[in-house]
């Protein structure tokens, strides 16, 4: 029987995660920014399944479902209920798609719960589990090999949704959306990591939001708490893709180039490869992204722990540069090497101001 991706991570493999679907998609004109409508999974199926597969060739171990923000109260919140699909198409042609695309390439399906409205709006735990419910019980209809609760600043909401997602006997995955500062709700990421495993979910960690060296220094901090109560669980990030550091509260929601001109907080691919290092020593064990990473930076992450992986990506034509060796310019031909590239510090062009 194939290893499922507990047994992998038991045995101390890793796994390299998908990237970001919601920014990609807006970026090449399908979502709404801001709502981040997952009706394009029924209006333009091709280019969901299409970014699954470059996800897939860049060295994806797991797919993660198109659904974000497919529970109804997100659906409903300031959408023309005109033109509105409801939950239960968006979600089933997200898991089809998904489904479709991991056979295909033999990734593990992981189906994910993200924030509700009820929550926010402190309209008390069933209500919010009703909208968890709503997307678990079309979920039990596919076969998962991760149930992923996601993009939640709060612990309480997410034990809420771990709750739900227990009924379905599967692997849980429960990543906060939060940094060192702790959740919304005052309590401290310490305390956030205890209740989550405690909570039941196999792989705990951090997700979107934080540049990738905020959030592996959160993990760090999660992983020592996790280890002081002799709690056994497995550790997982996925940060944005943007450079943060001068926003230290809300991150990339709380930069002025936020949303629809973050394209010169990009992270590069050297970036990426160094996130997947650090988050790989400092004990993650499921490395992968989310708002503005792309298929490249998933493929450098894949091809920076191919030592451990002993594979590389399928579409990986050359590691670390080592294709300009080949160039027909002299000057990048003098680059091909890591140390260039890891000890450089990108510039975005612009002519200072006077």
């Amino acid at each position: 029987m194939a290893k499922n991706i507990l047994d992998r991570l038991n045995e101390g493999e890793v796994i390299i995660g998908d990237g970001g679907y919601t920014h990609e998609l807006e970026q090449r004109g399908y979502v709404t920014s801001g709502l981040y409508t997952p009706e394009v999974v029924v209006e333009h199926p091709s280019a969901v399944k299409e970014l699954h597969k470059e996800f897939a060739l860049s060295g994806a171990d797991v797919l993660q479902a198109f659904v974000f923000y497919g529970n109804d109260d997100k659906l409903n919140n300031g959408r023309n209920e005109s033109n509105l699909l409801n939950g239960e198409e968006i979600n089933n042609a997200g898991c089809q798609l998904v489904s479709k695309v991991a056979k295909d390439h033999g990734c593990f399906v992981a189906l994910p719960l993200v924030t509700t409205e009820a929550y926010s709006q402190k309209k008390g735990k069933e209500l919010v589990q009703k909208e968890f419910l709503s997307q678990i019980n079309i979920f039990k209809n596919y076969e998962v090999d991760l149930l992923i609760s996601e993009f939640m600043s709060s612990v309480e909401e997410a034990e809420w949704a771990i709750e739900v997602m227990k009924t379905l006997n599967k692997p849980i995955a429960s990543t906060l959306c939060i940094d060192q500062q702790g959740d919304q709700n005052g309590i401290s990421l310490q305390e956030c990591a205890l209740r989550l495993a405690k909570a039941g979910a196999d792989i705990i960690g951090v997700n979107c939001r934080y540049e990738p060296s905020v959030a592996v220094e959160s993990i760090r901090i999660m992983k020592e708490a996790c280890e002081k109560e002799s709690l056994n669980v497995h550790y997982m990030t996925q940060p944005c893709g943007y450079r943060t550091a001068d926003a230290p509260t809300l991150g990339m929601t709380n930069v002025p180039e936020a949303p629809l001109a973050m394209e010169s907080r990009q992270i590069s691919r050297w970036e990426a490869q160094k996130f997947a290092r650090e988050a790989y020593e400092a004990g993650v064990r499921y490395i992968g992204g989310c708002c503005g990473f792309k298929a490249y930076h998933i493929r450098a992450m894949a091809e920076e722990l191919s030592d451990i992986t002993k594979k590389l990506p399928q579409n990986s034509r050359s590691k670390n540069a080592e294709s300009l060796k080949h160039h027909r310019l002299t000057e990048f031909q003098k680059r091909a090497n890591k140390d260039y590239w890891y000890n450089l510090a990108p510039k975005d062009g612009r002519k200072a101001a006077a």
